[in-house]
């Protein structure tokens, strides 16, 4: 007698195969060529991707948690993403606020029919035509000035302890004369190396950054209407017009502050270098390029400069250097009375309380460059708080 046929056993399981394996991918494949067969037809020739559908039901607890967790998730790692690109931001913030302050110029030779592309191009290149011609004509007595007040400190010291008591007691106390001696003396030959090493890694870090500040600042300035244009974008469109006023007044600010505050240096360097050369004091265009570097920091910049330029005239007399110290007095006040309103008054309007507040806030968080930036980032928070905060809160 013949066996029954077992489904599990024989010919019965390629039929099986056949009969369910095939159909069941088949299956599969429907959704997809459906949804291709769908996606061919939304697309339009005024919405090649198709119009976007429906929004999620924001309440959704489900929804809702997400989304708080992705928030502190962001939030989280957008400031760790900050912390360890701090050096890398500063950079391009410096090379934003040059880009700011140059725009006037290109956009002055613009107007003038020329094209931006040939416009940055002049700008950069009367730039850096001018700071060649000042580093060709002052690095070589910048450099023997420089040398030769290192190689005649001790004498200095010496000299100013014979002429002033008052630093004979000094260097009796400190030993000042001992240890500057030993600073720059034979002995210490490995820890000079060390600090040219030192130095050397400071002035490649300093070149490198100023390389990319500066490739920075012109791709800025050839794509500023594109950035100005998208981030305005960003606004919604019922506020777009007044965000365009608003931005375009804190662009103002910003590049008169940065192209007044490098005219008042070049000024006050320019003073002080024909003060030091009328009364003889040693070293005038090292300690002039000092004031002016020193002189772009607010508030505290020029006093700092004034002590050190002090010290060095005390080499040659001291009436001299209580004349250089009312000297600075003078140059102050004309800075801060004649040439800052005249020069940055009128497009930065910060008063003296919050400019103090904001270049020690600056300096605390990002030192030297932030007391730079602290100005005009002053200037823009009071015009949005005028603009926008007080409004509202005055109509509450």
């Amino acid at each position: 007698m013949p066996e029954p046929e077992n489904p599990a056993f024989g010919e019965a399981e390629p039929a099986h195969d056949d009969a369910v394996g095939q159909p069941h991918t088949e299956a599969e494949g429907q959704p997809i060529v459906a949804a291709e067969e769908d996606a061919a037809r939304i697309s339009s020739p005024a919405h090649p991707l198709g119009e976007p559908g429906p929004r999620f039901n924001r309440k959704s607890p489900f929804v809702i948690g997400l989304t708080a967790a992705a928030g502190v998730a962001v939030t989280y790692g957008g400031i760790e993403a900050l912390i360890a690109a701090r050096g890398v931001l500063i950079l391009i913030v410096i090379a934003a606020f040059l880009a700011v302050g140059l725009e006037p110029a290109v956009s002055w030779l613009v107007h003038r029919r020329i094209p931006r592309w040939a416009a940055v191009t002049v700008v950069f290149l009367v730039a850096f035509g001018l700071l060649a011609g000042f580093l060709a004509a002052a690095i070589p007595p910048l450099v023997t000035q420089g040398t030769a007040l290192v190689d005649n400190a001790p004498d200095y010291l010496h000299h100013l302890q014979q002429r002033y008591p008052t630093i004979d007691q000094l260097n009796s106390r400190f030993h000042l004369q001992d240890k500057l001696q030993e600073t720059i003396g034979s002995e210490n030959v490995p820890s000079v190396l060390g600090g040219i090493v030192g130095a050397g890694k400071v002035v490649f870090s300093a070149i490198s950054g100023a390389v990319i500040v500066v490739v920075l600042t012109a791709y800025f300035l050839a794509n500023f209407p594109r950035i100005r244009a998208s981030l305005y974008r960003l606004a919604p469109h019922s506020r777009r017009p007044r965000t365009i006023l608003i931005g375009d007044e804190i662009f103002a600010k910003v590049g008169g502050y940065v192209l007044g505050n490098l005219l008042i240096s070049l000024i006050t360097a320019v003073l002080t270098f024909i003060w030091l050369i009328a009364f003889g004091v040693p070293y005038p265009l090292l300690l002039a390029v000092l004031v002016a570097v020193l002189d772009l920091i607010p508030i505290i910049g020029s006093t700092l400069a004034g002590i050190v330029v002090a010290l060095v005239a005390l080499t040659v007399s001291l009436p001299v250097s209580l004349a250089t110290v009312v000297f600075f007095i003078a140059l102050r006040l004309i800075e801060d009375y004649l040439l800052v309103p005249r020069i940055i008054g009128r497009t930065v309007q910060v008063p003296p309380l919050v400019t103090v507040v904001a270049v020690l806030l600056g300096g605390a968080l990002l030192g030297i460059v932030g007391a730079l930036l602290a100005i005009p980032i002053a200037a823009a928070i009071l015009l949005l708080a005028r603009e926008i905060l007080f409004p509202q809160l005055d109509r509450r």
